[in-house]
């Protein structure tokens, strides 16, 4: 009969011999790539070990079971690691798709993506963006706790999830593990567990080079807990220490957040490459990849495993069986004592839409009377107030700018944490703080979590700090809605810091992503039923100014703005087609009117979004804007971009150079932009086409192959 500390050492030997094939499998898929990052996959091998075995809650037959703890690889380049672990632990990956790792088209792309491998909690790879998603799953299972158990003891409840993310020296530099390290202080996401790799090395060379800053002070300032793991004597991450470290006191017992150091040597155990920079991004070589093989005892033979070695890795199975039984039967007991919440939390899981939200929505925009002048921000904000009457999932907040993006969901309250350890209120208002980029990633963090909806609020012009993390939003599909507001030079007297010009040009440019900029109250409660629909992120461009409320049907508009554009008002057999977005939707019908008194025919149409206007059938496309009359874009922006829809006929009157402070009125008149330009600019595009020439202009408008979203409305499929 074996003695406790036989057990322990069998175990531990286990456990190194599986590490060590975790390492083997990555050298592997490495070196058949000639690409990849071998450092991160060999040194950090027994630490993926130790929290796939024994601290992460999963279930590899069920990579997306709701009650699982999420592990996110923030320093995606190490993603060899995390192949080779959900190999080993059971997940459909398979040795084939080791095979073909970095290959065009493989289960293993080079940076971890989801929706491509099983067990891939999130798309990472750019610096800092996987930690500050940890922080926004972790947000989100503290506010599901709250919302639906907030009565069950520590740890007793299903809804007590742990959020783990693996992170290196450039994600703890970028400066984004600042904003969301000091949000996560700030909120005691005691269910958030960040281990760093110190390993003291950068691509450029030792990491001191640029960076001697105290971390764990760093850390312990903004509210962590922080442990440090040393390195074992072998020179190996000292696993028994890590392991005590993940586990006292536990994370329910602690009310902040833990980051935990690990010391160790890059590419550890390679004989020669450990403790190199090169050894980061560039592949060992045969030689050196056998020569660790050798050290590490596992079969040269390339993704050959040792059979002990993976029978106990695959014990994963049986404990990921064994919780999720568990689990469900604690998420039934739960159900029978809530029906109501449980029912609503089904739906929150599901994203089911209310099937009177757009009605509802529509009787907002029918509440606001013809010509009455309204800001489109002030009718996002009530249309917020109408969504989350819809759904009590729906959480939002913006960048310290609340009130100016109208985002505050009245009687929502403030989600913090309470004045006793451990209390959490389950408010609906999010206080990001001037942190934009940390308030989007930890956004596409929430949304990952599943169970609640998102938005968040800042100025057009300063949508460029939250860029990052708005493309992986994009990348990953996920429904972000970003309230963007103070939308034009008619900001005014704040100047061109403030005054957006090239911004809508460039988040036009990002696939995935649907940019909404309504012309009135109208429009705007139609865009917030078109990003309520969506599965991709939306940006709504709101004014700061207010606008006329156009005389058109709610219906059409309604319809109109799910396409992405609609005619306003038209002539027969029109001369010129005059296109408006947001505000400048008035300028249009303002020169369209003097230009019939002139003998003009004119056709006026509003484009909220190209990108949805794009996706529609060349039908649809060629009834809005046939390919003969002129066409004039107005749009108070950089004029990029606009080429496809005017051709080489028509004009776009934009602005290309940086605003001015001035009172807005004034700005109009000093940037052109007024219902003269238009006019003059559609004259002067009929003068250069001649009566003859309209059937040899180029309409791309008309031309473009619709280019699919990745998601659209159920009325656009």
């Amino acid at each position: 009969m074996l003695t406790a500390r036989a057990k322990r050492t069998t175990s531990e030997d286990a456990a190194r011999a599986t590490a060590n094939a975790s390492r083997g499998l990555s050298l592997d898929a490495i070196e058949t790539a000639n690409s990849g990052h071998p450092g991160a996959a060999l040194a950090m091998a027994p630490v993926a070990e130790l929290i796939f075995r024994k601290h992460l809650r999963h279930d590899p037959a069920d990579p997306g079971w709701a009650g699982r703890d999420r592990f996110v690889l923030s320093c995606g380049h190490a993603s060899a690691l995390l192949y080779s672990q959900l190999h080993l632990s059971g997940y459909d990956v398979g040795i084939d798709d080791l095979r073909q790792f970095r290959r065009l088209g493989s289960r293993t792309p080079g940076h971890p993506e989801l929706g491509v491998t099983p067990g891939v909690d999130a798309t990472t790879g750019p610096l800092g963006q996987g930690l500050a998603m940890g922080v926004g799953l972790a947000m989100s299972f503290q506010w599901q706790r709250a919302a639906y158990d907030p009565d069950a003891l520590s740890g007793a409840s299903p809804f007590d999830r742990h959020v783990w993310v693996l992170a290196s020296d450039g994600d703890l530099q970028e400066g984004i593990s600042y904003e969301c390290g000091a949000l996560a202080g700030r909120h005691q996401l005691s269910n958030l567990t960040v281990i760093y790799d110190d390993n003291a090395i950068q691509i450029d060379g030792s990491s001191d080079l640029a960076w001697n800053e105290d971390v764990a002070a760093r850390f312990v300032a903004q509210g962590w807990r922080v442990s440090k793991v040393p390195l074992a004597a072998d020179g190996e991450v000292d696993v028994a220490a890590l392991d005590a470290a993940l586990s006292q006191p536990t994370p329910n017992q602690v009310h902040s957040p833990h980051l935990v150091m690990v010391r160790s040597h890059i590419a550890w155990p390679a004989p020669h490459a450990f403790d190199t920079s090169a050894a980061h991004g560039t592949p060992l070589g045969a030689e050196e990849a056998a020569a660790t093989k050798t050290l590490i005892g596992v079969p040269q033979e390339a993704f050959v495993l040792d059979g002990a070695a993976l029978d106990f890795a695959r014990q994963a199975e049986v404990r990921g069986r064994s919780l999720h039984g568990a689990w469900d039967e604690a998420m039934d007991a739960w159900a029978r004592q809530h029906p109501d919440l449980a029912a609503r939390w089904r739906a929150a899981m599901d994203r089911v839409t209310p099937a009177d939200l757009d009605e509802r929505l529509l009787a907002l925009a029918r509440a606001i009377p013809v010509g009455d002048n309204v800001s489109t921000r002030d009718v996002s904000g009530a249309a917020i107030q109408v969504v989350a009457a819809a759904l009590p999932e729906l959480l939002g907040g913006s960048a310290d700018l609340s009130e100016p993006n109208r985002t505050t969901i009245a009687d929502g309250g403030a989600f913090l944490p309470g004045d006793r350890p451990g209390e959490r209120s389950a408010g609906r208002n999010i206080h990001w703080g001037v942190r934009e980029h940390a308030m989007a990633a930890a956004m596409n963090g929430m949304l990952l979590a599943g169970g609640v909806r998102a938005f968040s609020g800042t100025f057009l012009v300063f949508s460029d700090y939250q860029r990052p993390a708005i493309r992986l939003a994009a990348l990953m599909g996920l429904p972000a809605v970003y309230v963007w507001t103070h939308d034009s030079i008619a900001v005014g007297q704040d100047g061109p810091t403030h005054q957006p010009i090239e911004q809508l040009a460039s988040l036009r440019a990002m696939p995935g992503l649907a940019v909404l900029r309504p012309a009135d109250a109208k429009e705007t409660a139609a865009a917030w039923a078109v990003a309520m629909h969506r599965d991709g992120p939306t940006g709504l461009v709101l004014s700061r100014q207010p606008v006329a409320v156009l005389d058109a049907d709610p219906v059409l508009v309604a319809r109109g703005v799910r396409r992405g554009a609609y005619i306003l008002s038209d002539d027969a057999e029109p001369d010129a087609i005059l296109i408006g977005t947001g505000s400048e939707v008035a300028l249009a019908i303002k020169a369209a009117e003097s230009l019939r008194a002139s003998g003009r025919r004119v056709r006026v149409v509003s484009m909220p979004s190209r990108e949805l206007f794009r996706a529609q059938p060349a039908e649809y496309r060629e009834s809005v804007l046939p390919r003969h009359p002129v066409k004039i874009v107005v749009e108070a922006a950089s004029p990029f971009g606009w080429g496809d829809v005017v051709g080489l006929g028509g004009e776009v009157v934009g602005i290309d150079r940086f605003g001015a402070s001035g009172p807005a009125a004034d700005l109009a008149q000093a940037f052109d932009m007024t219902a003269d330009a238009v006019v003059t600019a559609t004259e002067r595009a009929l003068a250069r086409q001649g009566p003859s020439d309209r059937s040899r202009l180029p309409d791309a408008g008309a031309e473009t192959p619709a280019r699919p979203l990745q998601s659209q409305t159920p009325l656009e499929r």
